[in-house]
């Protein structure tokens, strides 16, 4: 492990460790208590003009951000994200470039294929000169050069190359060998100097398409990781909504809260405020994201635009908005704890057919139909859309689109899970079932 990811991966563990600690003095005594009132006033500030439903999002906002859960999960993707933008900025720096060793003498037009090679696969060659066969085989056992080269005769690799092998080294190698293959031919044919010379500067004929190409249909890391942060922190936040509600209603907290405000209000409360510690939580992902890779000069999110960035945290606020309706709702049917896996298994479908479908295609550097069509629907648009985005594949009329449905679908689908909510909030004793509360229909 390199230095550079030992001291993000300290200093991530330290800030976790400190923030444990000032938590622990400030609720045993009055040295933490400045900082936690300030906060708390900044809370209540803020919320102090949505009357009810602030103060409800003020208490989900307090509960979540001193829950462990999140601090420890916090830390965590902090942690991933640190690795997988530092290891490949360390791993591309250490690399050093294939070194090929030259048996005995060796002729300029030769020097000018092993570099022509080399830059064929988008490398630099170090030349290395080897005065016999027998120590270029003991530089190649060493590790001191990847490939030796004995003029137009032979090629002598360490390990026998196979077909799946598509390394920097493996490309090099093919390149070399079918270039001096093809020199050897010339020298066999007859050819003089020049007119070798000639037949090697030959252009390759220009190709006429009838359509232009996308260059951005490219694989890209940072789509894939957008992908994977939205998949995991729409799975937690809709969760905590379902076990927030269940919690409610099975400890009959909930009577006691409805006495002092509506159901509406209570959900509308809870959505709230899990929501902008959701909201909070994306953000500070994100910045530590951009600053680290600018620190490190990581090519990660090279190529990712503000754009891009921020297309894919407002689907993560779509997102959370159309789910977090529907787990409330469902929430609200349940009974008991025991009860809760069950009935999210079903709910998570659309998340983790979003989620595959489009990690699939960010990861292959192409979209097909069925993505497509998957951007517009509003349960895999969180994912499926900011896909089409990374990948160059979606216009500003598809996105505006693809948004305008997903916020139509959550307003209709807010009026009846709040409406499902009010409805099944209060029955004890066994598990709601939907159809019994659409007999009378859904009104609010």
């Amino acid at each position: 492990m390199t230095p550079v990811i030992i001291i993000v991966i300290v200093a991530l563990i330290a800030a976790a460790r400190l923030t444990i600690r000032a938590r622990r003095r400030g609720r045993g005594g009055s040295s933490g208590s400045l900082p936690a009132a300030r906060g708390t006033a900044l809370i209540t500030n803020a919320m102090r003009p949505l009357g009810d439903v602030g103060l409800v999002a003020q208490r989900e906002i307090r509960e979540r951000i001193r829950g462990r859960v999140l601090q420890i999960g916090t830390v965590l993707i902090l942690l991933v994200v640190g690795a997988a933008i530092v290891i490949p900025a360390v791993t591309h720096r250490n690399a050093r470039a294939p070194r090929v060793g030259i048996i005995g003498t060796s002729t300029a037009a030769q020097q000018s294929a092993l570099t022509a090679s080399g830059a064929a696969v988008g490398t630099a060659l170090t030349l290395v000169p080897e005065t016999d066969r027998a120590a270029a085989d003991s530089s190649l056992r060493a590790g001191r050069i990847d490939v030796a080269v004995e003029g137009t005769k032979t090629i002598v690799v360490k390990k026998a190359l196979t077909d799946t092998d598509t390394g920097t080294t493996a490309q090099l190698v093919r390149t070399i060998a079918r270039v001096f293959g093809t020199i050897a031919a010339y020298e066999a044919a007859g050819l003089s100097a020049t007119q070798v010379q000639i037949v090697g500067q030959a252009k390759p004929l220009s190709v006429t398409s009838l359509t232009p190409s996308n260059p951005k249909s490219t694989s890209h890391p940072a789509s894939v990781i957008t992908l994977v942060l939205i998949f995991l922190m729409l799975s937690q936040y809709s969760t905590w909504i379902l076990t927030g509600v269940v919690e409610e209603k099975s400890s009959r907290v909930v009577e006691v809260l409805l006495a002092a405000v509506r159901p509406a209000e209570l959900l509308g409360g809870k959505i709230l405020g899990i929501g902008l510690v959701a909201l909070g939580q994306a953000g500070l992902i994100l910045a530590f994201a951009l600053g680290l890779s600018k620190a490190v000069g990581s090519d990660v999110l090279h190529g990712t635009g503000p754009l891009t960035l921020a297309s894919a945290l407002l689907w993560l606020v779509l997102g959370y908005a159309f789910y977090c309706w529907v787990y409330a709702a469902a929430g609200s049917t349940v009974e008991r704890q025991e009860q809760v896996q069950s009935i999210a298994f079903p709910l998570t479908v659309p998340l983790v057919i979003g989620y595959i479908a489009s990690i699939t295609a960010a990861a292959s550097g192409h979209a097909n139909t069925f993505i497509e069509v998957l951007a517009y629907l509003p349960p895999t648009a969180p994912f499926a859309m900011p896909a089409l985005v990374g990948l160059g594949q979606a216009t500003w009329w598809q996105f505006t689109g693809s948004v305008v449905l997903s916020i139509v679908a959550t307003i209709a689908l807010a009026r009846v899970a709040t409406a499902i909510y009010r409805r099944a909030i209060l029955r004890t004793g066994r598990r709601v079932r939907i159809r019994e509360l659409l007999r009378g229909g859904l009104t609010t």
